[in-house]
């Protein structure tokens, strides 16, 4: 074992009890480590039909229509992986740090081992995941499509992907997370380091659908070059029992630029600590943080930072949200901070119920009542997000009719 690896192995074993800074405390020790092993699928179209349902849920498409490839992690497994465009390499992590020597200096060097016991449980288990790359110059034809399932009931998924945009290179990725129905209660944690390059753009999306009673602790970070683009879209809107995360884009070359948008819906008993952050290394970078977030029931803590280190840098934070019933709340957290002139970072807040007279001048105009919350909380939730598949889009369209008649 190098010393580089040593080292990490000693970090990772210091942290196996630290608690995360947010969030409910997960004690690990109460799942079981999900299967390591999973029967080859062959072609995604051969699952069950509850299963292609779950994954539709989530904007993966069973039959890899309009998709540049797929790959499967069921618990702890890559069960499925395939590709159909040559601009693109898409393989198990672990493959991935087999075939490329080089590629060990990309893992675990954004997101640290010992940041929290869940970062330091996924280094020590050895995480598989998946590893795509995008040579220079090249663009992926269609999307990547990625799926992290939970399989088992009362088990824990470790996952470490790693995605690298090479110079001048594009690529669009979305990624679903869920559980199969039969489970109830579980752990994710997911480890996500991504590399844009000079000039290189990263369009990437997450659908989660999780369960009532699994807790969800992704941790992610972005690295983006002189002019590289990078986008992210998070949605979240069916009950879970707890998702926090805090994504964070370093903006490391002159004119990078990023944008995160997220919608969520907090039912009753879920409790979504989300954030997102952007650090401002080099001049001339852009950001933008947009969150749209409902509460019907649940608790939702939007979390929103910008750290401007570098001159010319400009962002702005955007963190609405709605309560929609008298159980429910919302807390804004924007931060923003300034360590040298010539830097200019703005946010706007706003938590609160929906206006009286909104609804009033929609149903005066023919609506019903349920009609003009769901136009309401249908514009509400628009940021813009493109490329969702039409299954996914009905699915979100129904949760906000839901949502609305639920008031």
């Amino acid at each position: 074992m190098q010393n580089d690896d040593v080292n990490l192995k000693k970090r990772a074993e210091e942290a196996v009890n630290k608690k995360a800074a947010f969030g409910e405390d997960f004690e690990l020790e109460k799942f079981e480590e999900g299967s390591r092993v999973s029967k080859p699928i062959e072609d995604l179209q051969t699952l069950d039909e509850e299963s292609k349902r779950t994954l539709l849920q989530v904007g993966v498409i069973p039959s890899e229509e309009g998709r540049s490839g797929s790959l499967l992690v069921i618990d702890n497994a890559v069960s499925h992986s395939s590709l159909k465009d040559k601009n693109v390499e898409l393989m198990s992590t672990r493959k991935a740090l087999q075939k490329y020597e080089w590629l060990k200096e990309y893992s675990w060097k954004l997101v640290a081992v010992d940041t929290d016991k869940y970062t330091a449980k996924t280094y020590l288990e050895d995480a598989d995941g998946y590893f795509i790359r995008v040579p220079p110059g090249k663009k992926a034809s269609m999307p990547v499509q990625t799926c992290l399932l939970l399989g088992s009931d009362r088990a824990f998924q470790t996952v470490h992907n790693i995605i690298i945009v090479e110079e001048g290179a594009s690529l669009d990725i979305i990624t679903g997370c869920t559980a199969k129905k039969e489970v109830e209660k579980g752990l994710h944690l997911g480890i996500s380091e991504m590399y844009v390059k000079k000039g290189a753009t990263l369009n990437f999306t997450m659908i989660h659908n999780w369960a009532e009673q699994i807790g969800v602790r992704p941790r992610t970070v972005v690295h983006v070059e002189e002019g590289g683009t990078y986008v992210s879209n998070y949605i979240c809107l069916k009950p879970v029992r707890s998702v926090q995360t805090y994504p964070t884009v370093k903006l490391e070359g002159e004119g990078a630029v990023t944008r995160l948008n997220t919608i969520a819906i907090s039912h009753s008993g879920s409790e979504l600590d989300l954030g997102s952050r952007a650090i401002f290394n080099a001049p001339g970078t852009r950001a933008e943080l947009i969150s749209r977030t409902i509460t019907i029931g649940g608790k939702i803590i939007a979390r929103g930072e910008m750290i401007g280190n570098a001159k010319g840098a400009k962002g702005h934070l955007e963190c609405k949200g709605l309560v929609l019933t008298d159980k429910g709340s919302q807390l804004a957290i924007p931060i923003l901070e300034a360590n040298v002139d010539d830097v200019e970072l703005t946010h706007e807040a706003a938590v609160g119920k929906i206006a009286k007279d909104q609804v009033e001048y929609l149903m005066a105009r023919g609506l019903t009542e349920d009609e003009a919350v769901g136009m309401i909380v249908r514009g509400f939730l628009d940021v813009g997000i493109r490329g969702i598949p039409e299954e996914l889009r009905n699915e979100i369209e129904n949760t906000i009719s839901q949502t609305a008649f639920g008031m």
